[in-house]
C-alpha cells in the first residue's frame, strides 16, 4: 500500500459527529425554566432538561485543528460550511434512572465571531421526554473527551499478530513489543493507551462477528476504528482495490452490531507511523496521532507530538476511506467480505 503524501487543509480527513440543536434541550424545572441550551457561564447546575419529542440527531462533519476552533465541512448535514466550531464544555447529566450521560457543547460563530448555532454531542444515548439534570460543568474535559471519542481502540482479549507470527492479547502488549504491519514489516509499540469507559453511544464498541469479514474470532473494536480491505474483486464499486471501513459504518444488527451497556476496556496501540497491524485475523488501523485524536496522549508525551504529528498524518490515507453513503446498503458486509476472497 503506497503511502499518502503529507495532508494538506483541503485533503484531510473529515470527521462527523452526531450531534442536536441547542434549541431542542430545554429547562423543564430549575432556575432557567424555558431556557434552552446555552454556554458553561450561563448554565446552572439542578436545572432539569428534556429533549423536545421534534429533537433528532444529524451529522456535523467538521475539520479538526490542534485546538478548538474546529471549522464546519462541507456537506455536513448540519451548520454552516466554513464557519468555526468552538468546544464550549462537557456536561455531565443524570437521568431519573441514575445513568450518568456525558456531552460536549459545540458553538458554531461566523466570520464576525457571532453565535449563530449551539449543538450537543451527547457521549451516550438521549431519549425525547426524559427528564436529565444537570450536575456538571466542565470547560476543561470537552478537548479530552472529543479526543478520546475520536480515538481508535481495540478492546480487552483481542489478539494481536506479533513480528514473530505469534498472536498476543493486546492487554499483555508491552512497550517495545514488535507487532507485525502490512507496509513496514515488524514495528516496535512506542506507546500503549488504557481506558475503561461506560459502553454506550460513541464509546459503545462493534462487535464483528467470527467470519463476518473473514476474521478467525470475534473482534470488538471503537465505533471509529478503521479496518483495510483488500478488494480482489471490486464488488462495492468504489473503483479502487484498497478500502479503509469504519466500524460503524458496517452495522447490520446480525454479523455487526454495536453492544450498548456496562462498561469496556480499551487499548490503544501508538508506533512512529499510523499503522495497519492484524487483529484477530484481519487487518485493522493502529491508534493514529492527528489533531483530533492529540489531546487523549497523556503529558508526557507532549514533547514527541510535534515529530509524531506529521509523521503521523502523512503516513494516514484518506482517500481510499469509503465514506459512509456508500456503504447503506443492508448487505453491505457481505459484500466486503466475498470482495477479499475473489
Amino acid at each position: 500500500m503506497a503511502r499518502a503524501p503529507l495532508q494538506t487543509e483541503a485533503t484531510r480527513a473529515l470527521h462527523s459527529v452526531s450531534v442536536y440543536r441547542g434549541a431542542h434541550l430545554r429547562v423543564v424545572s430549575g432556575a432557567n425554566l424555558g431556557d434552552g441550551l446555552s454556554f458553561a457561564d450561563d448554565l446552572q447546575p439542578d436545572d432539569v432538561y428534556a429533549l423536545s419529542p421534534l429533537a433528532r440527531p444529524c451529522r456535523l462533519s467538521l475539520l479538526p485543528a490542534a485546538a478548538s476552533p474546529f471549522q464546519v465541512a462541507p456537506g455536513s448535514e448540519t451548520g454552516t460550511a466554513g464557519a468555526e466550531l468552538h468546544l464550549d464544555s462537557c456536561l455531565l447529566f443524570m437521568s431519573g434512572d441514575g445513568a450518568i450521560i456525558e456531552a460536549i457543547v459545540l458553538v458554531e460563530t461566523d466570520a464576525e465571531g457571532l453565535v449563530t448555532e449551539l449543538y450537543l454531542m451527547p457521549l451516550a444515548p438521549m431519549q425525547p421526554r426524559k427528564d436529565y439534570a444537570l450536575v456538571g460543568v466542565s470547560t476543561q474535559d470537552a478537548l479530552a473527551k472529543f479526543a478520546q471519542a475520536a480515538c481508535v481502540s481495540f478492546t480487552r482479549g483481542t489478539l494481536i499478530t506479533m513480528a514473530s507470527g505469534v498472536q498476543r492479547p493486546v492487554e499483555d502488549l508491552q512497550l517495545g513489543d514488535r507487532v507485525l504491519t502490512r507496509d513496514d514489516g515488524p514495528q516496535e509499540i512506542r506507546w500503549i493507551g488504557h481506558q475503561v469507559v461506560r459502553a454506550s453511544g460513541a464509546f459503545a464498541p462493534i462487535l464483528i462477528r467470527a467470519g463476518a469479514l473473514n476474521n478467525a474470532r470475534d473482534l470488538l473494536v471503537s465505533p471509529d476504528h478503521r479496518l483495510f480491505i483488500y478488494q480482489r474483486r471490486d464488488r462495492l464499486g468504489a473503483g479502487r482495490a484498497e478500502l479503509l471501513v469504519r466500524a460503524r459504518h458496517l452495522l447490520n444488527g446480525e454479523s455487526i452490531l454495536q453492544q450498548q451497556g456496562g462498561f469496556v476496556e480499551y487499548y490503544q496501540m501508538l508506533f512512529d507511523h499510523h499503522q495497519i497491524i492484524y487483529a484477530e485475523g484481519i487487518a485493522a488501523e493502529s491508534m493514529l496521532v492527528d489533531t483530533r485524536t492529540r489531546a487523549a496522549l497523556p503529558a508526557e508525551l507532549s514533547e514527541q507530538l510535534a515529530a509524531l504529528l506529521p509523521r503521523h498524518r502523512a503516513t494516514d490515507q484518506p482517500e481510499i476511506e469509503v465514506q459512509e453513503v456508500m456503504l447503506q446498503r443492508p448487505d453491505v458486509a457481505d459484500l466486503l467480505r466475498r470482495s477479499s476472497v475473489g
